[in-house]
């Protein structure tokens, strides 16, 4: 069966197993730096709700190699990564997660994001780009000038590959999302990673809170939107009248 792995193909797994844990104190090292980079920005901070980060579980990365050796055999393609590659060919080694409030905030955190990145010298290897199943959403994202992919997974975020300026290369996979976005994705890992839920109830509930987390997105941004627009408008309330006689007083 071509989805089983080779002595061969189970000693490379287990040879870019340790290869990452040789180097996780590089790895750890640059995404340190990396996040005092985006907490040190004034813009950013003025947009994001937070931000969280973590290293890959090596249980994690060694499950994420054998799935992509399997489809790399069951394809009939060459599979590239290799111990010199690694911390480059797998991109999310280090995961950076920027969370904000509302969708329109977007415009700023990307600029904001941008220029982190041209200040430290990061090379912007891919995206930004976003992943998102609904038409209105896609057509936000390109309106920002962020492209889009479809996310079959009803899965919403915006994603950067960063690479870091030091001699050993590594890079680093960040996603933007909002806070309503959060909820689905963390209740989604939970149930489909690293291997899919079987549940059919469960994979129709994920959808059911897709589309209830996407419209709590919308009326969040309709909350900051009207609020927005009650600041500028002029006061509705009647001017106050100033006494005129030997009442005033100056």
């Amino acid at each position: 069966m071509t989805d089983r792995l080779t002595r061969s193909e189970v000693k490379l797994v287990d040879t870019l197993i340790l290869t990452y844990q040789k180097h996780r104190d590089q790895i750890d090292l640059f995404r340190n730096q990396l996040l005092i980079a985006l907490a040190s920005s004034a813009d950013l901070s003025e947009a994001v709700h937070s931000i969280r980060s973590r290293l890959k579980d090596p249980e994690h990365l060694r499950d994420k190699l054998v799935r992509k050796l399997r489809q790399c055999k069951q394809e009939k393609r060459a599979f590239d990564i290799r111990p010199e590659s690694l911390l480059i060919k797998v991109n999310d080694l280090v995961g950076v997660r920027i969370l904000h409030l509302y969708t329109r905030q977007i415009r700023i955190i990307d600029a904001a994001v941008r220029e982190v990145f041209r200040e430290n010298k990061y090379n912007l290897l891919e995206g930004p780009f976003a992943r998102t199943w609904d038409d209105e959403s896609r057509q936000f994202f390109e309106d920002c000038n962020i492209d889009t992919q479809k996310s079959p997974s009803m899965y919403t975020s915006v994603h950067y590959v960063v690479g870091s300026a030091s001699r050993t290369k590594v890079t680093a996979e960040i996603q933007v999302r909002t806070l309503m976005e959060e909820v689905w994705g963390e209740v989604n890992h939970i149930m489909n990673y690293p291997h899919p839920i079987e549940s059919l109830a469960c994979r129709e509930q994920l959808k059911v809170l897709a589309r209830v987390t996407s419209s709590a997105s919308r009326l969040v941004d309709s909350i900051f939107t009207t609020a927005e627009d009650h600041r500028k408008a002029p006061s509705r309330r009647p001017a106050r009248r100033v006494p005129v006689g030997k009442n005033r007083q100056c």
